[in-house]
C-alpha cells in the first residue's frame, strides 16, 4: 500500500536542462559503462566512457551507446566525430580495478590527446578493427558501426551508435570452471548520478572525485618510478592523475619535513616504503599530501 507521501511532479519542459540531466541520470541507474576507443581518419586515438549504453541484440550482436551533444555549448564529442569518419570502435568493459583511471579518461582533453597515455592504460592492437583495445579491460568487444542515429540537434541530444560485435576478447582469469564469465570475479561497475558509481560486488556504492571544469594532470605526468610502482595500484595512479596541478616546491618541502617522512628518508631512498605511505594517505583521502610525498627527490 502506497503511503500518502508528498510527491514533486515535474514537467521536463519546465526545468533547466541541467536539472533534467540530474533527475534522469540519478534515477535511471545503475547504468553499464561503454569504454569506447575510436580513431579519426588520420589514425589519432581517442578513449572515452559513456553510460548511455547497453546490449540490444545477440543475433546480430548489437551494442548501442550514445555520445550526447555537450549541454553547455552544443558541440559534439570526439568519439562521435571519430565514428562518423572511421566506422569502427572497441567497447571495453570496466571493472573496479580500473574505474579511477577510466574516470580520469573522461576529462575533456584537447583534440589529439591520447587518453590511453593520460590515464595510464595499455594500448593493445585489435584483430579486426583499427581502434586499439584497453589491455586492462576484463572483456573487450571489437565492433563495426552499422548506423549513427541523431536524436536531436540541440544541447544534450543523444546520438545512437549501433555497433556490431565482430571480435570478443576475454581474459582467462575471469572465466569459471564451466567456461562462462565469472560474475563475482568480474567485479564490474556501473554509473549512478553525480559522482556516484555502483560496484557489482562487496560495497555497492562509492564516490570518485574528479575535476569537472579543469583537466587532471594525468598519470603520464607522475614520476616514472611512481608510474611503474609495484605498490601503487591503477586506482591509486588514477586518483593521483586526477589532481589539477603538480605540487609546489613549498608543499613538497613541508611534507619532507614531517617526522614520519624524515625517518623514511634516512639512509638510501626507499621507494617501496615511500609508496606504501603514499598509498596509506590516499586511502585516507590525503591526496595532495600523497602527491607531494611522491615528488620528493
Amino acid at each position: 500500500m502506497i503511503k500518502n507521501e508528498e510527491i514533486n511532479s515535474i514537467d521536463p519542459t519546465s526545468i533547466s536542462q541541467q536539472e533534467l540531466h540530474s533527475y534522469l541520470l540519478s534515477a535511471v541507474a545503475p547504468r553499464p559503462i561503454c569504454f569506447a576507443s575510436t580513431v579519426d581518419k588520420d589514425g589519432k586515438v581517442n578513449l572515452s566512457p559513456f553510460s548511455y549504453f547497453n546490449l540490444f541484440s545477440v543475433n546480430p550482436p548489437i551494442m548501442i551507446f550514445s555520445p550526447s551533444r555537450r549541454g553547455r555549448d552544443n558541440t559534439t564529442k570526439h568519439t562521435l566525430e571519430n565514428v562518423l569518419e572511421v566506422k569502427e570502435t572497441v567497447i571495453n568493459i570496466v571493472n573496479y580495478d580500473m574505474v579511477e583511471q577510466m574516470s580520469l579518461s573522461s576529462t575533456e582533453y584537447d583534440d589529439g590527446v591520447n587518453e590511453f597515455v593520460k590515464a595510464g592504460f595499455t594500448q593493445v592492437a585489435s584483430d579486426k578493427v583499427q581502434p586499439p583495445r584497453v589491455g586492462e579491460a576484463p572483456v573487450a568487444f571489437e565492433c563495426v558501426v552499422d548506423q549513427v542515429i541523431a536524436l536531436g540537434d540541440g544541447p544534450g541530444a543523444g546520438n545512437l551508435v549501433l555497433a556490431k560485435v565482430v571480435q570478443i576478447h576475454v581474459k582467462k582469469a575471469y572465466i569459471d570452471a564451466d567456461g562462462n564469465l565469472d560474475t563475482p570475479k568480474l567485479d564490474l561497475v556501473a554509473r549512478m548520478g553525480g559522482n556516484w558509481y555502483c560496484r557489482a560486488s562487496g560495497d555497492a556504492l562509492f564516490e570518485i572525485p574528479k575535476p569537472i571544469r579543469t583537466k587532471g594532470i594525468g598519470v603520464d605526468m607522475l614520476p616514472e618510478a611512481v608510474q611503474k610502482s609495484s605498490v601503487l595500484t591503477g586506482n591509486n595512479l588514477g586518483r593521483l592523475g586526477n589532481m589539477e596541478q603538480l605540487p609546489t616546491q613549498e608543499s613538497i618541502d613541508r611534507i619532507a619535513s614531517l617526522p614520519e617522512v624524515k625517518s623514511l628518508m634516512e639512509g638510501a631512498m626507499n621507494n617501496t616504503k615511500i609508496h606504501m605511505l603514499a598509498q596509506q594517505w590516499l586511502e585516507n583521502d590525503k591526496v595532495e599530501e600523497a602527491l607531494a610525498l611522491l615528488h620528493i627527490k
